[in-house]
């Protein structure tokens, strides 16, 4: 959803993935879908494994991956602070150090793909700062590579500490791990919609049909310089 929000947003398709080429990863491919939501027109981005079997990468090989790229330093280093999230969240779910911790669907290439990807997005907008909304969270259970757990995953929560968020009354898994890494990580504060001077808008899709417009919206702008 959020490749899909940045590219919708403005974001050059071909230049996402010049940067995301400079990994050290290979076995996808990146492709792109238009679609509709509810009436909305947004984009759809499938990061496509060509290679099934992916590692189970620890975070130091996930940071090495990154580390020896010839991305820009800011982006390796908003990457690593996100990735770095995940291994704190995961390693207090499971009782260990966040260094033993094996990544299952984070440390595969399409995770690795959402998230440096997420960051360079921002970084080719020229985005400063980031502001995000409180999170909605579904109920019931969702099943991942621990088998039947609850939603929000214990994960999602341990990384969404001080951040506000508020159930939906939604059966499904609305905010990932993943997600609420890079949110929270990325994020300077979450509030209500700013003085805002908007000069661009993105929607992003879920991979999932929902009666609700399952979107991610973007709200590229500077701030009302008479306010701030």
């Amino acid at each position: 959803m959020c490749l899909g929000a940045l590219i919708s947003a403005g974001v050059d398709f071909d230049c996402l993935k010049k940067e995301l080429a400079k990994l050290p990863v290979e076995g996808y491919v990146l492709r792109l879908e238009k679609v509709k939501r509810n009436g909305i027109a947004a984009v759809n981005v499938f990061v496509d494994q060509v290679e099934k079997n992916q590692p189970e990468r620890r975070l130091d090989e996930i940071e090495r991956i990154i580390d020896i790229s010839t991305l820009p330093e800011v982006v390796k280093e908003k990457s690593k602070a996100v990735f770095n999230r995940l291994a704190m969240a995961e390693a207090a779910v499971h009782d260990t150090a966040p260094n033993q911790v094996h990544f299952h669907e984070v440390g595969a290439v399409d995770a690795i793909i959402d998230i440096v990807g997420t960051v360079s997005g921002l970084y080719l907008l020229g985005v400063d700062l980031v502001y995000a909304s409180p999170l909605p969270m579904g109920k019931g259970f969702i099943k991942c590579m621990h088998g039947i757990i609850p939603s929000p995953a214990p994960a999602t929560l341990e990384i969404l500490h001080n951040v506000p968020i508020y159930g939906t009354g939604f059966e499904v898994e609305l905010v990932t791990p993943t997600g609420a890494a890079l949110i929270s990580t990325l994020a300077e504060g979450f509030i209500d919609l700013p003085a805002v001077i908007v000069q661009k808008i993105g929607y992003g899709a879920g991979k999932k049909i929902m009666k609700h417009p399952n979107l991610l919206r973007l709200i590229v702008g500077s701030l009302n310089s008479d306010i701030y």
